[in-house]
């Protein structure tokens, strides 16, 4: 059996976010692979910056990391109804890469947040921001954390309730993964 290598992009910086944690149970559920949580501290897109010094190093690492990455976790907050600046200004800064590490690469995505829709708008748009790279978005279930504060137990697995649609998206996954 090969050993995956899934690469883990939380929209949100803080250390116990629900998205880290999102992340994590998705990488534990998928099984068998080697999962590491991507860094976005990066510098916020500038195009000065970019003419005068090309890529940050911090930026030209994550890209590696995707083409690197058999697949890609993305998991993102709400933050007024749509991804967070943070995920926006990584793929932003991603696109201006030489080298296209989406093209046709797997990837789940996921959504957790504090309100009712569990992040349906940021879901919706990250797919959109997603769009013009080609990757190879893995459909279904769509995995939408409502009230995420309260959806993992002190060890961080999620609940019940949405660990089955976590499992049904990772077997999704790793057929995606299996087809290149």
């Amino acid at each position: 059996m090969t050993q995956y290598t899934l690469l883990g992009l939380s929209g949100s910086l803080r250390a116990k976010s629900a998205n880290r944690k999102l992340l994590r149970e998705a990488g534990r559920i998928f099984g068998d692979a080697t999962y590491v949580e991507a860094n976005l501290e990066i510098p916020l897109y500038h195009g000065d910056v970019e003419d005068a010094h090309g890529l940050p190093a911090e930026v030209q690492t994550l890209v590696d990391q995707i083409a690197q990455a058999d697949a890609v976790l993305i998991s993102t907050p709400e933050y007024n109804s749509g991804i967070s600046g943070v995920l926006k200004n990584a793929l932003d800064w991603i696109s201006r890469a030489p080298v296209k590490p989406w093209a046709d690469k797997p990837v789940a995505i996921m959504a957790a947040a504090a309100g009712r829709t569990g992040g349906a708008r940021a879901h919706v748009m990250l797919r959109t921001c997603l769009a013009p790279f080609r990757p190879c978005i893995a459909n279904g279930p769509e995995i939408l954390i409502a009230e995420c504060n309260s959806q993992f137990d002190e060890n961080g697995r999620i609940t019940e309730r949405y660990a089955q649609n976590i499992d049904a998206l990772m077997t999704t996954l790793r057929a995606e993964i299996q087809r290149r």
